[in-house]
């Protein structure tokens, strides 16, 4: 080999050779990392809770009393004497109807009663001067007999005619169309001037009372049979009184309250549903029938329910719920849970989780099942190392922590270690 080309070669095989003593020295110094640990997870006990098992359904407002105003009698209407949409009491007069036929039958029917009266004491005096003269057989018997008869008759006749003049009363009261009920009246469907008659199938208008109101609320019957399956199993499950919220249509609260009145005998033929009444304060009037809202209420109480936080939980292809828990030599345990509803932040689990169970909540990234782990309690704050460097900051390789070949381990690299 020429001169020149090993001069060359030489300042090479120095520069690789101090390459390979500069990496020895970082595999044995202070600044090396050892082989990685198992991954830090963070985990939460649970225990045994109650939590309720809620019910979120479709409703509809209803009103708590609702009647039609409709007449009794046949004739023109001469007045409304209610303002549309305004609050009415129950008496209160809303229509006025030609009353002058009907005021012309009482003048008669109490003229009737008159002449009934008349005809009957006529009659009473008769069989009165007729007992004593059949009593002697002045006249015949059968005369004083036909005598009382007509006195009877005549009292019977009086009856009659007060009952007419009765009726007549009653019709001529009807001509002024009383409120049914006290709340808030609807629109007219009839003006003044309209004829209208006892016959007619459209109402005049409605009242409907509104405070307080009623919700009902659409339950499907298989839902309702589940719960009742739980209740009389006694699987933890215990009955408790429906205490109901409302979401109204814009998303808002309803700030109210109600409780569940009763539920229907009998299901539905076209939804499978079976509806429940729930009963509410209404004293602003926002409820207003014909109104969607949304019910929430709980039906019973799970007294061996366990909450686990929504982030310990995951789902599989199939819609199953699992979450990990630590195992026996801290090893990550798979297991398959039920847990069919939401409670805030929480899933709710009936099954598969017991009391002081350690459920990982956090490092589930990449946790596999049998893992080994180093748990500790949710958010604790992880210690992280700074980065280590074999090089010092001075000068020669006697200075510990100074050069490539000094030792990392008394100096900032050891502290670390310590800490960690």
């Amino acid at each position: 080999m020429p001169t020149n080309d090993r001069s060359l070669l030489l300042p090479l095989l120095v520069l690789a050779l101090a390459g390979c003593s500069h990496k020895s020295g970082q595999g044995q110094g202070g600044g090396a990392r050892g082989p990685k640990g198992p991954p830090q997870v963070g985990y939460v006990l649970v225990q045994a809770t109650s939590a309720p098992i809620t019910a979120d359904l479709a409703g509809r407002v209803v009103a708590f009393q609702s009647s039609d105003v409709r007449p009794q009698v046949n004739g023109l209407i001469q007045k409304r004497l209610f303002v549309e949409g305004s609050l009415v009491r129950a008496g209160q007069p809303l229509y006025q109807i030609d009353p002058s036929l009907y005021r012309a039958a009482v003048n008669q029917a109490s003229a009737n009663v008159t002449s009934a009266q008349a005809s009957a004491a006529a009659s009473q005096t008769l069989a009165a001067r007729y007992a004593p003269l059949a009593k002697i057989q002045a006249v015949s018997q059968q005369d004083y007999t036909n005598a009382v008869a007509q006195a009877q008759q005549g009292q019977a006749a009086i009856q009659q005619t007060r009952a007419a003049l009765e009726t007549a009363r009653v019709n001529l009261r009807f001509t002024t169309v009383p409120a049914p009920i006290s709340g808030r009246i609807g629109r007219s469907d009839f003006t003044v001037g309209a004829l209208v008659s006892s016959s007619q199938t459209q109402a005049l208008t409605t009242i409907q009372q509104l405070d307080p109101i009623y919700v009902d609320i659409q339950q499907s019957a298989a839902d309702m049979l589940a719960l009742r399956r739980a209740l009389s199993d006694r699987n933890g499950v215990e009955p408790t009184r429906a205490v109901v919220r409302l979401q109204l249509a814009d998303g808002s609260d309803y700030g109210q309250t109600g409780s569940v009145e009763f539920s229907e005998v009998v299901v539905d033929q076209s939804t499978g549903t079976v509806t429940l009444r729930a009963r509410f304060a209404n004293p602003k009037g926002v409820l207003l029938p014909g109104m969607f809202v949304r019910a929430r209420f709980a039906q019973a109480i799970n007294q061996d329910a366990y909450l686990v936080p929504q982030q310990a939980v995951s789902h599989d292809q199939k819609g199953g719920a699992t979450l990990f828990v630590v195992g026996p030599g801290n090893k990550a345990v798979q297991r398959a849970i039920t847990a069919d509803r939401v409670q805030g932040s929480y899933w709710v689990v009936t099954q598969g989780v017991g009391a002081g169970d350690r459920i990982i909540t956090q490092g589930l990234a990449l946790l596999k099942q049998g893992q080994q782990v180093r748990p500790v309690p949710a958010n604790t704050r992880q210690v992280i190392k700074p980065p280590q460097n074999g090089k010092g900051k001075g000068g020669g390789p006697g200075n510990p922590g100074a050069g490539p070949g000094g030792t990392t381990g008394q100096g900032s690299g050891g502290s670390s270690a310590k800490a960690s």
